[in-house]
């Protein structure tokens, strides 16, 4: 087990995260995100390696009234186009599209996920594919999203 441990310094603590349940999961790869994440993806000292499809950057643009796309302490992979929506403290993978007026904060977008506009999403794990419809509301009453 203790060779599983990502240890790129040898003064700091071995890095390693249970990832087997939701709440897991979602912890692990908001860390990422993080503004001092306890595993710097951008370490060049102990580089991860991984498959990289070549994809157009993110972007970031204005919707039609002038709201612009923004994002604070968060992780936009290649493909992804925020229109006019902010979104904080998450993590998009890949050809992620959040379309007008939303905001999405501390949540995890898996690829190719397709929010409608003026959605609201918190604190959620949005599996791949799948297309979050216009207005909708997860992650702010625990009754509603049951």
């Amino acid at each position: 087990f203790p060779l599983s441990c990502v240890q790129s310094d040898p003064d700091a603590e071995p890095y390693w995260r249970d990832v087997g349940t939701l709440d897991a999961y979602w912890k692990a790869n908001l860390d990422l995100a993080s503004v001092v994440p306890e595993l710097d993806m951008y370490d060049r000292n102990w580089p991860i390696r991984t498959y990289n499809e070549s994809l157009p950057p993110a972007k970031f643009v204005q919707d039609r009234s002038g709201s612009h796309g923004m994002t604070l302490n968060s992780l936009v992979s290649g493909g992804c186009v925020i229109s006019g929506s902010v979104v904080v403290q998450s993590v998009l993978f890949s050809r992620v599209r959040v379309n007008s007026f939303c905001n999405i904060d501390s949540a995890v977008l898996l690829p190719e996920v397709w929010v409608g506009r003026s959605c609201r999403l918190r604190r959620c794990v949005i599996d791949r594919a799948c297309v979050i419809p216009e207005g909708l509301v997860i992650g702010e009453n625990a009754e509603e999203d049951a």
